[in-house]
């Protein structure tokens, strides 16, 4: 298996101005293709999408940087 490309999304200036993410990360999540992830980066750990994208089959990763900021890398494991 080859090394999975992901591409970031950083969350942080949509919920500075207000604005709701989610439809912009669903874009790019529906838009993945094979060795193709996304990186979602966020004030907060974003639970809830963390669960609808497991539940949908992605598989996902955590990490915290240091200015506490969180990146969840979303990927398939398995071809649809």
């Amino acid at each position: 298996m080859s090394a999975i490309k992901f591409r970031v999304f950083d969350a942080r200036p949509y919920l500075t101005k207000g604005r709701e993410p989610f439809p912009v990360i669903r874009e790019r999540i529906d838009a993945l293709r094979p060795g193709q992830g996304v990186t979602v980066v966020a004030p907060f750990m974003p639970a809830p999408l963390i669960e609808t994208l497991k539940s949908e089959g992605f598989s996902v990763s955590l990490e915290r940087w240091g200015d506490g900021a969180w990146a969840a890398s979303f990927w398939r494991s398995e071809p649809l």
